[in-house]
């Protein structure tokens, strides 16, 4: 009996190393077959002739979806009366793109920003109900955004070779996604009786979280006007996401028209967030692949555009390394900087659960 949860554990870890292992798989093979269909000399010589001028735009571009995303963040904070400022979330969020980019899974960031977030949220389940619900915000924006560029862009559905139904099926799907979880803001109450079965897994600890989560969501209720704005930031931030592939892609000469990336990137996305790749690489080139080769595009440009785009987004990036290493060595380290003067001014909020 002594050693079962040791064993429980050591199988946990052998399982999630095996897991990992599978991903690995996943990635590297998708990529060597992807790889050995072109001239990796061609590839190398699309790069390299990319356009400095286009690749400095991308990044603007790309800059400019960070700063709303943490405008976004701070807005869900504040709806939940959680006071902290712009510099202090956007070093935060600049780290959790570290994390991201380079930890192999792409739930880590979020992570990051709940335990960044915890303490002056008064708890980790109402940072983590923030961190959801931005998530499901850029999940129905996406979906608006390849819904949108679906209609918009008629070349993609009517001449390669793509059923013009798939305009439906996103629009049904967007549909869909807002039934699903517009409950969960408008009537929270019902939304979490519907999960209380969870508490027969432990009806003190579920319980516990449940309310809380219903209190986070009630709140969200009561800023109905500030969930909307976050809705259009999100909007504003995937339609950003389109324009930075789009400036990828004239750095590297591909005429793809923007219509067709605001349904590529959007289901390029969506698709590299299924977790069976490391970080989505492998499966996010074979999304691009399967789009631009319909489009009558060359193997070889849909993977430039994607393995540039991911390549930018790395070096950006970065700067969170940077600011990892900083916070580590300040006297501070392990805090949200000005964390302990808001608890000092809410002193209420203070346990962290």
């Amino acid at each position: 009996m002594l050693i079962a949860p040791a064993t429980a554990a050591s199988r946990s870890s052998a399982r999630s190393r095996l897991w990992m292992l599978v991903k690995l798989l996943i990635s590297v093979g998708l990529l060597y077959l992807l790889l050995t269909r072109i001239d990796l000399g061609d590839l190398w010589t699309r790069i390299r002739s990319a356009s400095p001028a286009w690749l400095a735009a991308s990044l603007v571009v790309y800059t400019v979806m960070i700063v709303l995303s943490v405008w976004r963040w701070q807005l869900l904070l504040g709806a939940q009366r959680v006071r902290l400022g712009f510099a202090i979330l956007f070093s935060s969020y600049l780290v959790a793109l570290f994390y991201n980019n380079f930890l192999p899974s792409n739930i880590g960031g979020d992570v990051f920003r709940v335990a960044d977030t915890a303490r002056p949220a008064g708890s980790k389940t109402r940072a983590t109900t923030v961190i959801l619900v931005d998530r499901v915000i850029g999940l129905l924006a996406l979906g608006l955004v390849a819904a949108l560029g679906s209609t918009l862009g008629l070349e993609m559905t009517t001449t390669h070779g793509l059923p013009a139904a798939w305009t439906t099926w996103l629009w049904a799907g967007f549909a869909a996604a807002v039934i699903a979880t517009a409950p969960a803001i408008l009537t929270p109450g019902l939304f979490m009786r519907l999960l209380r079965p969870l508490t027969i897994i432990h009806p003190e600890w579920v319980g516990d979280r449940l309310e809380q989560i219903t209190e986070a969501l009630t709140q969200f209720r009561a800023r109905r006007d500030a969930v909307i704005v976050c809705f259009l930031t999100a909007f504003a931030v995937q339609a950003c996401f389109v324009v930075y592939y789009a400036a990828i892609a004239k750095a590297l000469g591909v005429p793809v028209s923007f219509w067709d990336l605001a349904v590529i990137v959007p289901l390029s996305f969506l698709v590299q967030m299924m977790p069976v790749s490391i970080n989505g690489f492998g499966v996010r080139e074979a999304a691009f692949s399967f789009f631009f080769t319909r489009l009558g595009f060359p193997l070889a440009s849909a993977l430039a555009v994607s393995l540039v785009g991911t390549g930018v987004q790395m070096l950006f990036s970065l700067s969170g390394a940077a600011v990892y290493v900083a916070r580590r060595s300040s006297p501070t380290a392990g805090d949200l900087p000005g964390t302990n003067r808001h608890l000092h001014e809410h002193p209420q909020e203070a346990p962290v659960s």
